[in-house]
């Protein structure tokens, strides 16, 4: 990526800011073969398996959601910033099952910016990630971190 093709830089993310980062909708196949690779739960690979569970049907893999999750952060936001990357996420949760064909929306909001000390030319951002299926319940929270290049690297300390 080139410095005239980033859009947003650590000091284009006040506390506060929101950001709808687009929609994705996973298909009974797409669930499988995630599952297949990395979670082989019977809920994740059966349908008739799955109806006999708590779920009552075949639902999305929780990583397989935090997965879409990143998938439309990168897409929709990271590939036009200064990212560098990320130490982490807290507070993984899945709140409600994601079944095929749910459209969810990955909404974004900044709730923590400081410089770094270290480095100047980098600022953190921490932020809650919410993921909402097309009925509004939020199906997914995490919070984390983020490390983005400053437009204007601070003054040494």
């Amino acid at each position: 990526m080139t410095e005239t093709s980033i859009k947003y830089y650590w000091e284009d993310m006040p506390v506060g800011s929101t950001r709808d980062l687009g929609t994705i909708t996973p298909t009974a196949e797409e669930i499988v073969a995630f599952a297949t690779q990395f979670d082989p739960q019977p809920f994740h690979l059966d349908e008739e398996a799955a109806k006999q569970s708590v779920f009552g049907g075949l639902c999305a893999s929780g990583w397989h959601t935090c997965s879409m999750a990143m998938r439309l952060m990168v897409t929709n936001f990271l590939l036009e910033s200064s990212s560098q990357g990320s130490p982490g996420l807290e507070n993984i949760k899945w709140l409600k099952p994601v079944f095929p064909g749910d459209t969810l929306r990955l909404q974004h909001t900044v709730i923590e910016s400081r410089p770094m000390t270290k480095r100047l030319d980098v600022g953190l951002v921490r932020t809650v990630w919410a993921m909402f299926n097309q009925r509004g319940e939020q199906v997914l929270h995490m919070e984390g971190w983020g490390m983005f290049r400053r437009r204007t690297p601070g003054a040494p300390q």
